[in-house]
């Protein structure tokens, strides 16, 4: 074989590859994305999944009617239950989840401002917090998140999805959502906010 032959073939698989995975992210190539790992139009609420609530160990924890979610500030600490944070101004974002796979889908998310939740529980403006999740274990159990996108008003504890409450595959009863940040960063089962 010539090394013509050989770059042509290569570059030519190479192409091929790069089609049937872009519909992952690119919405008229779906159709193509047979390489894809996730299909971005396919799971609960036109949003996928990449850990599901099984997997993360939180089918009972999540749907706990006593859980709060516990904001730390300092030595202060404040808690909301699910309908406390309903009762709060709620605001939207429409935002994507990016996930490290490849694969990005938007959605509209309602929720209450992070800064806003914050400023309810006592917190001086510029902070960067540590997020927890109700998982038990995994990398993304406790994530740390910036002042800036704290700052960021569309940053959300959300609770919904356009107009629905979420499922509990995104992460119910309250998860952040932030423009900008990777998925994996995007803390599913909220269950402490603390203030850094």
């Amino acid at each position: 074989m010539s090394r013509r032959t050989l770059l042509a073939a290569t570059g030519l698989g190479a192409a091929t590859a790069a089609l049937l995975t872009a519909g992952q992210t690119v919405p008229g190539l779906a159709p193509l994305a047979l390489l894809a790992p996730r299909d971005p139009r396919v799971g609960p609420q036109g949003i996928p999944v990449n850990r599901t609530a099984a997997q993360a160990g939180v089918l009972s924890t999540a749907r706990d009617r006593a859980w709060r979610l516990t904001v730390l500030v300092g030595s202060a600490q404040r808690e909301f239950s699910r309908q406390e944070l309903l009762a709060l101004p709620q605001s939207r974002s429409e935002l994507p989840i990016a996930c490290v796979e490849g694969w990005s889908a938007t959605a509209t998310w309602d929720g209450v401002p992070v800064r806003d939740l914050l400023a309810a529980a006592g917190a001086p403006d510029g902070s960067a917090l540590r997020l927890t999740s109700l998982e038990r274990s995994g990398a993304y159990r406790v994530t740390e998140m910036p002042a800036s996108y704290v700052a960021d008003p569309l940053t959300l504890v959300a609770l919904g999805i356009a107009g629905q409450p979420l499922d509990l595959e995104h992460g119910y009863p309250a998860r952040v959502i932030a423009p900008g940040r990777p998925g994996v960063l995007q803390t599913k089962w909220l269950s402490e906010i603390e203030v850094l």
